[in-house]
């Protein structure tokens, strides 16, 4: 909810303990709960909004500020980064993750071949 939650103007909360994702259900609601506030925050976000500057922090004390559309684009091309760690990870642990390419999962969802 890192994202979401800034984006709000909100203040980041508490590290996430992994203790708390110790199950694939409890991965699954969470994400759900994280897909709603992403769902609600870019139905209200209008385009001139995404030159304005948010400030962030990666290692407090130091803060950095960077214009709303390029923390958004960093934000996908970050979760494509963590995608390919887990496919890599599941695939030395001996299991197929098979494909999952976004292509395929457009194709899908329209029932259609990709």
């Amino acid at each position: 909810m890192g994202l979401a939650r800034s984006l709000r103007r909100q203040q980041r909360g508490p590290r996430l303990n992994p203790a708390d994702y110790a199950t694939a259900e409890s991965l699954i609601e969470t994400s759900k709960t994280v897909e709603v506030y992403e769902r609600e925050f870019l139905s209200k976000l209008k385009d001139d909004e995404l030159a304005r500057d948010v400030e962030y922090t990666i290692v407090p004390p130091d803060k950095r500020t960077m214009p709303l559309g390029e923390l958004m684009h960093h934000s996908l091309n970050h979760g494509v980064h963590h995608r390919g760690q887990v496919a890599l990870l599941l695939r030395v642990l001996g299991y197929a993750p098979g494909n999952f390419d976004i292509l395929l999962y457009y194709a899908e969802r329209r029932g259609v071949s990709a």
